[in-house]
């Protein structure tokens, strides 16, 4: 089983960028895995940001990230990654890389329908 791990959080003013990446901790291929970022604040649900398809043609994002923030994925290497640019405080979050069993080929906002957790990056936002 693949087990994710993400890396590039941070703090940034509001209105900056950041880009997460998740990779694969166990070496296995994240290639045939429809892949989602979560992210969950202090005290909040936590909630869909962004998914894609295994072949990266298909996307999904929250309304609240919408032309802001950009899924991606390269299987040759193995990542899939998160740009997020025009930050908001409201963005403020533990942001989680998670990744579908192979039956399910296709990005799903419910975080039910994912399989494999990674265990967070932190990103903070100050206004």
């Amino acid at each position: 089983q693949v087990q994710p791990v993400e890396s590039g959080g941070g703090s940034v003013q509001a209105g900056g960028s950041l880009r997460l990446s998740c990779a694969s901790a166990s070496g296995r291929t994240f290639s045939r895995y429809a892949m989602g970022w979560f992210r969950q604040a202090p005290g909040k649900e936590r909630e869909f940001v962004a998914a894609i398809r295994w072949s990266g043609t298909t996307t999904d994002y929250a309304d609240s990230v919408k032309g802001r923030f950009t899924i991606s994925r390269d299987n040759a290497k193995n990542k899939v990654y998160l740009q997020m640019d025009s930050l908001k405080p409201e963005d403020t979050a533990v942001y989680y890389c998670a990744a579908r069993s192979t039956d399910y080929s296709g990005p799903s906002s419910n975080k039910d329908n994912y399989h494999y957790w990674g265990q967070g990056t932190q990103v903070t936002v100050s206004s």
